[in-house]
């Protein structure tokens, strides 16, 4: 979750207020100790005269009634509406700066650990950047620790996390000791667990929730390589695979879809069900129009619709092989109808859309609708068209 204003209006916040991390509450009564590192969301500037000594590290206001304003607040855009209680944020008042990490009522939830990677892939939706983030970790071990303990799924996400170093590892412990019951779906692209020590590692902490997300686009190395733009990519990576499986981490295998990876998916489901059985589902992805994804747009998009066949030939020769295949990313109505029921709803409620003509569609609940990004390029399958009943899912 990366939700970041610039728009809304700091007031009232020393010079020297550090960066922090807090969860914000609609409850005035907390006491002291809790209150103080929480941040007090108010509907508007006339609850706040009351509260002008409060405890509460900072209070967010969605509406202003004059132009006096207590101390250490802060006037919400309208982009920030959504904000509610348990919600977690990072606050900057010196750059009036904030960014929403965690919201309990998302379906999905991930923290980016490091923007650096090792890879260089052709339709990455966060281009890598070779910076020193080594205090994201520290972050979020905070935001770990504000966490609700009946969070069901969190996700560690990059550039590639396993470059955080022994920061990774500490955060996959972090996360263990503070939300045991909560699954945590790392995604990486596995190269680095070739090396077996660094299997080992993780597979010595016993999280009993963790599982990788692990990108695999070819079964033919040289095309594997040239997708994540990084020679010998392809032997690193199933050598990862390998050992993670050595060690019994859960593993799901990714397949984004593109024109260079879809006339070979019948093949790679093949390899994958002969030689690493052992996944608990390959997930089929369509792009996020992001990124360099964008910028490569003329040589990676096709209509989804046009990949159809390939698609289902890919779940049939996986689930033949005893290996589940679900669907990101698509719509129904451009999905083979023999693999509907295989289609998931993966894109994240902030980034998710639809089109005007899907209103009127009897199976929108169930579709996974677009990529926001995608959308704003008007790039999108000629074969949308709304179903006019709903039972059309198997």
């Amino acid at each position: 979750m990366q939700l970041r204003s610039r728009r809304s209006h700091f007031s009232g916040w020393p010079a020297d207020a550090r960066p922090g991390i807090y969860a914000v509450t609609t409850n005035p009564m907390l006491p002291a100790p809790v209150a103080r590192q929480r941040l007090l969301l108010l509907d508007s500037s006339r609850d706040a005269p009351a509260l002008a000594e409060s405890p509460y590290r900072g209070l967010l206001l969605r509406s202003v009634f004059s132009e006096a304003l207590p101390s250490r607040a802060i006037v919400l855009e309208p982009a920030l509406g959504h904000l509610a209680d348990g919600d977690i944020v990072r606050v900057d008042p010196q750059r009036e700066e904030l960014r929403v990490l965690f919201r309990p009522s998302a379906p999905q939830n991930s923290l980016l650990v490091t923007e650096r990677c090792n890879s260089f892939c052709v339709m990455c939706s966060q281009p890598p950047r070779d910076v020193d983030d080594s205090a994201l970790v520290d972050e979020i071990r905070r935001t770990i620790e504000l966490i609700p303990r009946d969070t069901p799924t969190l996700g560690l996400t990059g550039g590639e996390p396993t470059l955080a170093g022994e920061g990774f590892f500490d955060l996959v412990r972090h996360a263990c000791n503070y939300l045991p019951d909560t699954e945590l779906h790392v995604l990486t692209n596995g190269r680095r667990f070739a090396e077996q020590a660094l299997a080992a590692r993780l597979g010595e902490l016993h999280h009993p929730g963790l599982r990788l997300g692990i990108p695999l686009y070819s079964e033919q190395p040289d095309l594997h390589d040239f997708v994540v733009q990084a020679r010998g990519a392809f032997d690193e990576t199933v050598k990862g695979l390998l050992n993670l499986a050595a060690e019994g981490i859960r593993i799901e295998l990714r397949v984004v879809i593109h024109r260079h990876t879809y006339g070979r998916l019948a093949e790679l489901a093949r390899f994958i069900a002969r030689n690493l059985p052992f996944v608990e589902h390959v997930a089929l992805m369509g792009l996020e129009l992001i990124g360099f994804a964008k910028v490569n747009l003329g040589n990676l998009w096709m209509d989804p619709y046009d990949y159809g066949p390939q698609l289902a030939q890919a779940v049939r020769t996986l689930e033949r092989g005893g290996v589940p295949a679900v669907i990101y990313n698509h719509q129904l109505c451009v999905v083979p109808e023999s693999v509907r029921s295989r289609c998931v709803k993966s894109i994240s409620d902030w980034k998710n859309d639809y089109l005007p003509e899907c209103d009127d569609c009897a199976l929108k609940a169930q579709c996974g609708g677009f990529f926001s990004s995608g959308l704003g390029l008007a790039t999108h399958s000629a074969h949308i068209a709304p179903f006019r009943h709903s039972g059309l899912i198997a």
